[in-house]
């Protein structure tokens, strides 16, 4: 019975893989080698300024932000006082610095593309129903597979840790916001261009301040979802909280691990709550 489904030798996909990754990592090595460069020293800049800041000034900073964005109530402001200081009481200082500076910046490119392309979804049936195709195997691709070809076009480091995180969790910007702007009332729509407004000022100043609530749901995911694969690109020598969790499970060092799993949770639980309390605010 078996035999049956042999009528058709091995497809060469994994060959046909390899082969295309040696020639886009040849191709395009003037683009890679000074994103590589430059974007890595940018990165590594941009961490060590954050971990040479005070971390009395940085828990401050965050208590009185988290104070006032939820709707100044001290619960926020209490938890991120506490679990910043266990992180700094651990010694972990400089690696949860790095890894909100990898995190930060994953984030904010997710979103810079990933609204642009929503957007263009909302207004196109071709481009989505091209679009969403993609945006299924990108989600369902398990994560670990994107350290693949990260490592091939950058080696290891910080920036093959941004690449993997950039495509791992831009899909939820970008379908939110074509969902958002689709889901804009049709009289509103309708009412706009009554009163000659044009393309531009219709999506800037109706569809994406109505569609605004779903669209920040979208980066809450976007953000948590970076921190995710932030974490698991320790993996290929991103600096931070996941290589103290790597590095503890290779040496069997339980204790440390935990200590640093603590210190991830607890930078997601105040990242999730302000961009929760954020959305809140910004749609009172």
């Amino acid at each position: 019975m078996l035999k049956m489904l042999d009528f058709i030798d091995k497809l060469p996909i994994a060959e046909i893989i390899k082969s295309l990754t040696v020639w886009i990592t040849d191709t395009f090595s003037f683009l890679f080698d000074p994103i590589k460069n430059q974007f890595g020293d940018f990165m590594e800049w941009f961490g060590d300024k954050l971990a040479s800041i005070p971390p009395v000034i940085v828990i401050l900073i965050v208590a009185i932000f988290a104070f006032f964005v939820s709707g100044k109530k001290y619960g926020l402001a209490v938890f991120s006082i506490i679990g910043l200081w266990l992180i700094y009481n651990q010694g972990l200082w400089e690696e949860l610095m790095l890894t909100f500076a990898l995190v930060a910046i994953s984030s904010v490119l997710s979103v810079v593309i990933g609204v642009p392309i929503g957007i263009l979804m909302s207004k196109s049936k071709t481009a989505e129903s091209i679009i969403t195709p993609i945006l299924d195997f990108m989600q369902t691709m398990p994560a670990f597979v994107y350290l693949i070809p990260a490592v091939a076009f950058f080696s290891i480091g910080m920036v093959p840790g941004i690449f993997a995180s950039l495509i791992f969790a831009t899909p939820p910007t970008v379908r939110l916001t074509n969902l958002g702007i689709r889901q804009v009332a049709t009289e509103l729509v309708e009412a706009s261009e009554a009163f000659g407004s044009t393309g531009s000022q219709k999506l800037f100043k109706v569809e994406l301040p109505m569609a605004k609530s779903t669209i920040m749901a979208g980066v809450n995911q976007t953000v948590m979802l970076s921190l995710s694969m932030v974490v698991i690109a320790s993996m290929i020598g991103a600096p931070g909280l996941g290589r103290e969790v790597l590095s503890s499970l290779q040496r069997a060092q339980v204790g440390t691990g935990f200590v640093a799993g603590i210190g991830i949770v607890i930078l997601a639980i105040i990242i999730d709550r302000f961009t929760q309390n954020l959305n809140t605010q910004k749609g009172k």
